[in-house]
């Protein structure tokens, strides 16, 4: 088995899955991934310059314009000025998407916690291992890094 393709394979419908699992179960919009990694970068780190969110994202500054322009109309995103210079603005989400973004992580964690226990021990015992491991991989691929440690 070649474990780069099956985890390539496999992260994008688990990701979807686990998303259209949170939405149903707690009756969610459907947001847009890229929308709902938009409002993470702006909880952990907002309010942050449109250029700023690109860089953090990976994407091009006009991924985000777009992004924002639809997340302004659903009340999602905030633009304030910036208080050093007031041509430029800031991001920040908003309550409602602060709430939303609760709601989806709350509901998402439930979700998997009871998929997860209806797998065998030996089953669990194994996600619980890699966990570690898929966590460095993450920030092995965000830093680039190919050589070993």
């Amino acid at each position: 088995m070649d474990a780069a393709a099956e985890l390539g394979r496999l992260l994008g419908p688990l990701r979807r899955a686990v998303l259209r699992a949170a939405r149903t179960a707690a009756d969610l919009p459907d947001l847009p991934e890229a929308q709902i990694e938009l409002l993470r970068v702006l909880v952990a780190e907002g309010p942050l310059g449109p250029r700023t969110v690109a860089a953090r994202l990976h994407v091009a500054p006009s991924t985000v314009s777009n992004l924002v322009k639809a997340m302004l109309a659903a009340d999602l995103v905030e633009r304030v000025p910036a208080p050093d210079d007031l041509r430029t603005v800031r991001l920040s989400a908003s309550v409602k998407a602060r709430d939303l973004l609760n709601r989806y992580d709350r509901t998402s964690s439930a979700t998997l916690a009871r998929t997860i226990a209806e797998l065998p021990a030996e089953e669990r015992a194994v996600l619980e291992t890699a966990l570690p491991v898929l966590a460095r991989l993450v920030e092995k691929l965000e830093r680039g890094a190919s050589s070993p440690d």
